[in-house]
């Protein structure tokens, strides 16, 4: 089954939960570390008004993948800020960009976002984006 590529907005008061269900590693950091907002099982799953706008945040922050971002109201999407960007590779998992990121796909488009996760086992069927079937197939990394 194909994930379309849409993203997902959930606002409060404060900001807009952004959620892009195709870039998802199901790496279980939001509705472990935020359950009253990420509420695993539910539908919808995300409940923008189950914590203040700063915790909320703080939490998307740790989002791996990119998947979730935020926009603060009468403002654009939030930006990672930095100049550089940090390229973490995870044990027996994906590659992890942070920061300010361009990617040049080869159906010619280019995506520019915050936090990527990419695929390193070969086996996602969202390449080159993880998609989370390391945990299936067992990845063990040299």
């Amino acid at each position: 089954m194909e994930i379309k590529d849409v993203t997902k907005e959930y606002p409060n008061e404060e900001l807009s939960i952004l959620w892009k269900p195709k870039m998802c590693i199901h790496s279980e950091k939001c509705w472990r570390g935020l359950p009253d907002v990420f509420r695993y099982g539910k539908k919808p799953w995300i409940d923008p008004k189950g914590a203040e706008s700063k915790q909320i945040m703080k939490q998307i922050d740790l989002c791996p993948s990119g998947a979730l971002s935020y926009k603060l109201k009468n403002e654009k999407n939030k930006e990672s800020g930095s100049v550089s960007t940090k390229i973490s590779i995870t044990k027996n998992g994906p590659i992890l960009l942070k920061g300010d990121v361009e990617i040049n796909l080869p159906n010619g488009e280019t995506r520019k976002e915050s936090n990527l996760a990419l695929c390193r086992c070969g086996s996602s069927n969202n390449k080159p984006f993880c998609d989370g079937s390391h945990t299936k197939i067992d990845f063990k990394a040299d």
